[in-house]
C-alpha cells in the first residue's frame, strides 16, 4: 500500500492550451470532486462532463453559441456544468442565465 496525497482543487483547473482529448480525461478524472473548473466572468465554474469535438481558435476562447471551448488542439464541448452554490445543469441551462457570447475568453 502507498499514500497518495490529497488532490489540491489547483490542480484540477482546465488548462486550455493542452488537447481537447486529454482536457475531456482530465475532466472524467476529476468527476464529481473536486471536480475540472475554469473560471468565466470571474466566476469558478465546474465542468463535469464534456465531449470532444471539431474546432479551432485562440485556446480558451468560446467558438459558438452552443458553449463550444478551442483547446490546444481540437474543441471541448461542455455537457453538464455547475455554478458556484447552485446544482448541476447542461451547457444549454447555463447558457439560459449566464451570457458566454463566442468570443469570450475563458480562463
Amino acid at each position: 500500500m502507498t499514500y497518495a496525497a490529497k488532490i489540491a482543487k489547483a490542480e484540477a483547473r482546465i488548462d486550455w492550451g493542452d488537447e481537447a482529448e486529454a482536457i475531456e480525461r482530465k475532466v472524467r478524472a476529476f468527476a464529481p470532486h473536486p471536480g475540472g473548473w475554469f473560471e468565466a466572468n470571474g466566476e469558478r465554474i465546474r465542468l463535469l462532463r464534456a465531449e470532444v469535438t471539431e474546432g479551432g481558435g485562440s485556446p480558451g476562447t468560446v467558438v459558438d453559441d452552443a458553449l463550444t471551448i478551442a483547446c490546444g488542439r481540437g474543441a471541448v464541448r461542455p455537457v453538464t456544468v455547475q455554478r458556484a452554490g447552485r446544482g448541476a445543469m447542461t451547457a444549454e441551462e447555463l447558457l439560459r442565465g449566464f451570457a458566454l457570447p463566442p468570443g469570450t475568453r475563458l480562463r
